[in-house]
This record gives C-alpha cells, sequence and structure tokens, in this order.
C-alpha cells in the first residue's frame, strides 16, 4: 500500500468508495458493487469493506489536531465546510478523493481518524 495510486471520487458523495479503492488497490466501481451503494458509506461500510480487502481497522476513533498526530496508516473522517468527509493519509500525505494528495488536512472544523492494520 505504500506506493498508492490516488483515486476522485466518481460523485460528491462517493468518497468513501474512493478511499477503498485506493487503500485496497481495487477499481472504485468493484468497491461500489461491494458496499452496495454509490452514496455516503457509514463506519460499518467502511469497516466491512477494509476487512473484505484484508485490512483491519482500530476499533475506537482518535481526534487530531495535527497532521503529526496522525499514524502511519489512517482513516479520516473530516467535517469539512460542505459536509463529512472520508479521506486517507498514508507517510505524511493526505490522499484526498475531492482534493487530490495534499500535505495536510483540507479545511475541516473537526479531524477524527482510525489506524488502519494490514
Amino acid at each position: 500500500m505504500e506506493t498508492i495510486k490516488h483515486i476522485f471520487e466518481p460523485n460528491p458523495l462517493a468518497c468513501g468508495q474512493a478511499v477503498i479503492a485506493m487503500v485496497a488497490g481495487a477499481k472504485v466501481g468493484d468497491v461500489i458493487s461491494f458496499v452496495g451503494t454509490d452514496r455516503e458509506t457509514t463506519l460499518k461500510d467502511m469497516r466491512n469493506a477494509l476487512n473484505h480487502y484484508g485490512f483491519v481497522l482500530a476499533q475506537n476513533r482518535q481526534e487530531a489536531k495535527e497532521i503529526s498526530d496522525l499514524p502511519r496508516i489512517a482513516l479520516l473522517s473530516l467535517e469539512t465546510p460542505e459536509c463529512w468527509h472520508w479521506s486517507l493519509y498514508i507517510s505524511g500525505k493526505v490522499y484526498d478523493p475531492k482534493f487530490g494528495v495534499i500535505d495536510d488536512f483540507p479545511k475541516s472544523n473537526r479531524k477524527y481518524f482510525w489506524e488502519i492494520m494490514g
């Protein structure tokens, strides 16, 4: 997973599916088929999809203030000005399905994360 291919969300509601596709190295269409929707995903959906692709999501969420608060690989849940949004952090970079590959969080009021293992 260290060599990751960024994937933009196929629509404004499919950020979770794009994150799973990036983690798993899968096609976003296959992830949409697995989770059963191309719209918003829940934490349960994210956990089930990660498990399906061989990854484990930490049980407890934590709040991040700075990018340095994050483990090496994390699922991010961000309260952006528009909506709650899924994103991915790997080794110093945020792989965001809406904003691209960036060095810091997109503008967010609250930032939560779960470590991804596997």
